[in-house]
């Protein structure tokens, strides 16, 4: 993975806190000129791309719960500052939203089970607004937002291995994505806090919620779509398709215990801190110059980082 000793970027130039400004983005990706079998759009790691595509089918659905937790919280707040974060990550999660919505009807179109699956996601998260007080609105959306949080910066952190050769499109949008997850990986929290200062318990067992809800729902999607993709063809390849899965699973749980802290804050979390991803700092810096980050092919890549070589020699 290239560090940020790799990268001819100037920290004057960059905001080094990426939770200190949350900017909205109105990206407007095309996936029209793909074909249902370019779903494994990975081709560096095509069980990293079943991964991606089984979180795709339900992560949509969060974020729109997400938009109604943050909304009635804001009506609530005292704080203008943080009813100014509070809106700018609603101004993000809906464009996230309508971006893997869009994403999602191509998978439905190469998965069997496809709108089945997300019929269940849509079913689950009915259930949850009609029950949800506002207690478990704003506790669940800060446990969940944990983890989109921290899969930001795992993804991220495993680009050259997951991302190096990859459809530009798609591999732009979950670069967006992870960035911008991880820019607004405090306000939930923030939020949750604001108004339930010391009930820990409930933000542990919201935290421990959350994890199981995507386990749950990523493991159905992932076990059919590897079946589709032929990765359960031998018993060999469900093993290293269960053991893929259940090493990702694993970082973001280990990740996380800082989370379980009473002090814990996620701006104080390593990944905001001592270990940001110099992909992240770099695709900022970038944006926010003008660049186009509609698709990210390796020539992209290079640019972005702004290193001399081309990128595909930096592997």
């Amino acid at each position: 993975m290239l560090s940020s000793d790799d990268i001819s970027v100037e920290n004057s130039d960059i905001d080094m806190r990426p939770m200190a400004h949350i900017e909205v983005r109105r990206l407007d990706f095309d996936f029209s000129d793909l074909a249902p079998s370019q779903v494994l759009w990975s081709r560096t790691s095509p069980i990293f791309s079943v991964f991606a595509n089984a979180l795709n089918l339900h992560v949509p659905f969060f974020e729109k719960y997400l938009i109604v937790a943050m909304a009635q919280a804001k009506e609530k707040i005292s704080s203008p500052k943080l009813r100014e974060e509070v809106n700018a990550i609603i101004g993000q999660e809906a464009q996230h939203a309508n971006a893997f919505l869009g994403f999602n009807q191509l998978l439905k179109r190469r998965y069997s089970k496809g709108q089945q699956l997300e019929d269940q996601v849509i079913a689950a998260f009915e259930k949850r607004y009609q029950s949800d007080d506002f207690r478990s609105l704003v506790g669940f959306t800060a446990g969940y937002e944990t983890f989109t949080f921290l899969a930001g910066m795992i993804f991220l952190n495993n680009f050259d291995k997951w991302f190096a050769d990859a459809d530009p499109n798609i591999k732009a949008l979950w670069i967006w994505h992870q960035v911008e997850e991880v820019e607004h990986g405090a306000v939930a929290f923030d939020v949750y806090k604001h108004f339930f200062p010391d009930d820990e318990y409930f933000r542990r067992k919201m935290v421990l919620s959350a994890f199981f809800h995507i386990v749950k729902e990523t493991w159905s999607a992932y076990w059919h779509m590897c079946r589709v993709e032929g990765f359960m063809k031998s018993p060999w390849q469900t093993l290293r398709s269960g053991l893929f899965l259940a090493n990702l699973i694993s970082q973001m749980m280990w990740n996380c215990r800082q989370v379980f802290s009473k002090k814990y804050h996620p701006s104080q979390h390593p990944f905001a801190t001592t270990q940001q991803n110099p992909i992240a700092l770099a695709w900022r810096k970038y944006h926010r110059g003008g660049g186009n980050v509609l698709a990210i092919d390796r020539e992209k890549m290079a640019e972005i980082l702004n290193v001399s070589a081309p990128y595909e020699e930096q592997l």
